[in-house]
């Protein structure tokens, strides 16, 4: 690593910065001799409130579904780290984000007051903020920060500060560990909503972390959860901070951002891999334009694992289908081409990233880095699930089990939450968008004839077919599982649209098209009847082909096979959540909305809607519809996968 001149001198001013961005005292006391020595750092990102097993994971694609263990889970999350903070005593916990919202029905009824309980008792602490962190506005990110329970409309939440119920203090205690928002300033003050890091000290040397969100937050949040707010350009903050840190004689830095990548697709996504260098990836970008002065980079939000540091391999198939690795490089250029060690620990606590940094007490730097990303497996019998954390867990799932255990109704088949072909069909996001069309058709309720639903806010793994450890029985759906892919509790809008507007919409699902995010191609998933073809070859304005709407066993053309809208000026009645009403997503075409009319809760429709499957009703199946007329909704001229970032004909 890149010895740096160290700085000695810490004047007043810098000593009350270091308090005010949360300086921990020395752990232990400084070092008498000039020994190198190793501090633990212990990352993990993504928790989404998952107090539960989310089920089993493999290290990399290649091992057996049967093979993969259970993991994660907050008890043994907890026994994990516990075991890791064993093997140093100089060690901390950090995060890279979204460790609140999109969370299961048991952590976000209670307002992700669950998922701060058993992060406290974990033992973060630090975290980067993410974009979800903001899904309820900065107010409540600082209330779950401070602590204190929750009032809506100046009445109390009956939902907050359950301490009495499962043990836990009255009130709400709030976060112990410190979030850190180095990019998120307020509007008002030009400052950051929170501290922009921390510093912990290890044998009288600092290190420093620094936390931050993706600059594209307000595209991926509804705009009242980011009111007030601007979200600065990640690198460029980092690199402004360093000045900062060196003046108080801080030379090891570690940056905590929510942005991320993915390894190569043609990968095994090994959790230690980095096939591909992560090559054309948000966070390859950020890395690349860092100061030399930062030394690891912990990364989240793509719910990706990977490891590009010391000691990482490449892991790929052979033709005979064995597993090979190679020796590879040790991270991702920053600014001036040294490789920086970069980790991400998938998400949901399946995974923790175990990282040892070596530093020279004399210039205070980390000059070496050796990371591990470890599965937090159950079925490990060295590890001791934590006892304290287990009994929030069960005590909160004791509060839901009777609302998430009941059956709302059922389906033929399974349903998941990820593209069932290269044209992008989603199968889970299709049965969200008929109840949404089905809540707000009727007149009175919006007359809509088409709905639209993001693929973002359709969360893994979708609706199971095999019954849960509920025990509701196969192909049923109970209103836990319903939520977990539905979480967001988004209030549905509908809206008159002209046939322009749809078209317009349809483009701006494309990368760079009509306002979207460089980065981003969001094919949305649309109701029954409506179809459409697209073909990514093409230029922006002209991907959009075919678009046509049946109903009642009559099918009207939109947009012909040339891309041509027939009626430009005609209305239709459109619905879509309210984070997309409002732009989200990059979909702004929606704002030209008129006549809107707010719906019921994205969750009271699918739970309406189903219950017209329950027993002795026949199961939900997908293209089951006549309106369909026997096809996929949305089709697709060439293609090998369905895209999600910059490229939009792969």
């Amino acid at each position: 690593m890149l010895q740096r001149t160290p700085l000695f001198a810490l004047t007043v001013t810098a000593l009350l910065a270091m308090a005010a961005c949360g300086t921990d005292e020395p752990l232990g006391p400084p070092a008498a001799s000039t020994t190198p020595f190793t501090v633990k750092i212990i990352g993990f990102n993504d928790y989404h409130g998952t107090l539960q097993s989310p089920g089993t994971f493999g290290t990399n694609t290649s091992v057996p579904t049967a093979s993969r263990p259970a993991v994660g889970g907050a008890d043994y999350l907890a026994g994990h780290v516990s075991k890791l903070k064993g093997q140093n005593p100089l060690n901390v916990v950090v995060g890279a984000g979204d460790f609140i919202g999109a969370s299961p029905l048991i952590s976000s009824l209670f307002n992700d007051e669950p998922a701060i309980e058993t992060l406290n008792r974990i033992g973060v602490e630090f975290n980067a903020v993410g974009n979800h962190e903001f899904d309820h506005g900065a107010t409540e990110l600082l209330r779950l920060q401070n602590g204190g329970c929750k009032v809506v409309a100046g009445a109390a939440d009956p939902n907050s500060c359950k301490g009495l119920t499962v043990g836990t203090p009255v009130p709400f205690e709030g976060a112990k560990f410190k979030w850190l928002s180095a990019n998120v300033l307020n509007t008002a003050t030009g400052k950051p909503l929170l501290p922009a890091y921390g510093i912990k000290s290890f044998n009288g040397v600092k290190v420093a972390f620094i936390g931050m969100t993706l600059q594209a937050t307000p595209t991926i949040v509804t705009p009242t959860g980011v009111a007030g707010l601007s979200f600065q350009n990640e690198a460029a903050t980092v690199n402004a901070l360093i000045p900062e840190l060196r003046a108080q004689g801080v030379e090891s830095i570690v940056v905590l951002v929510h942005q991320g990548g993915f390894q190569s697709a043609t990968s095994l996504s090994d959790i230690n891999g980095c096939d591909g260098d992560l090559a054309g990836s948000d966070i390859a970008t950020v890395v690349q334009q860092l100061d030399n002065a930062v030394d690891l980079v912990i990364s989240g939000h793509t719910h990706a694992a990977y490891n590009c540091s010391a000691g990482t391999v490449d892991v790929t198939a052979s033709a005979t289908g064995v597993v090979s690795s190679t020796p590879r490089k040790t991270g991702l250029p920053n600014a001036k081409g040294r490789l920086v060690p970069v980790t991400s620990a998938s998400a949901f606590g399946r995974v923790l990233s175990d990282i040892n940094v070596t530093i020279d007490p004399v210039t205070r730097d980390i000059t070496a880095v050796a990371a591990t990303n470890r599965l937090v497996d159950r079925t490990d019998t060295t590890v001791t699930p934590s006892s304290a954390v287990q009994a929030i867990v069960k005590a909160y799932n004791d509060l839901i089990s009777p609302l998430a255990n009941k059956v709302i109704g059922a389906i033929k088949a399974e349903l998941p939450a990820t593209a069932a072909d290269t044209a992008c069909n989603m199968p889970a996001g299709e049965l969200i968008a008929d109840a949404q069309l089905a809540a707000t058709a009727p007149a009175g309720f919006g007359d809509a004839v088409i709905a639209f639903m993001n693929r973002g806010g359709v969360r893994a793994p979708g609706f199971t077919f095999a019954s849960s450890t509920a025990g509701e029985g196969d192909g049923n759906v109970t209103y836990g599982e319903a939520f977990t892919t539905q979480p967001f509790g988004n209030s549905l809008v509908t809206m008159t649209l002209t046939a322009q507007d749809l078209k317009n919409v349809l483009e701006q699902q494309f990368a760079g098209c009509r306002g979207q995010a460089a980065a981003a191609t969001r094919i949305m998933v649309p109701s029954s009847g409506f179809k459409y073809t697209w073909d990514g070859a093409k230029a922006c304005d002209a991907r959009i082909s075919n678009v046509t709407l049946t109903r009642n066993g009559a099918t009207e053309a939109i947009v012909d096979a040339t891309g041509k809208v027939l009626t430009p000026t005609k209305t239709y009645r459109v619905t879509v959540n309210n984070f997309m009403a409002t732009g989200g997503d990059g979909f702004t075409t929606f704002l030209n909305g008129t006549q809107s009319l707010g719906g019921a809760q994205d969750i009271d429709a699918l739970t309406a809607f189903m219950a017209g499957y329950k027993a002795p009703a026949a199961p939900y199946t997908r293209g089951a519809s006549a309106n369909d007329l026997g096809t996929a909704r949305v089709l697709r001229t060439g293609g090998t996968s369905c895209p999600t970032g910059a490229a939009v004909n792969p």
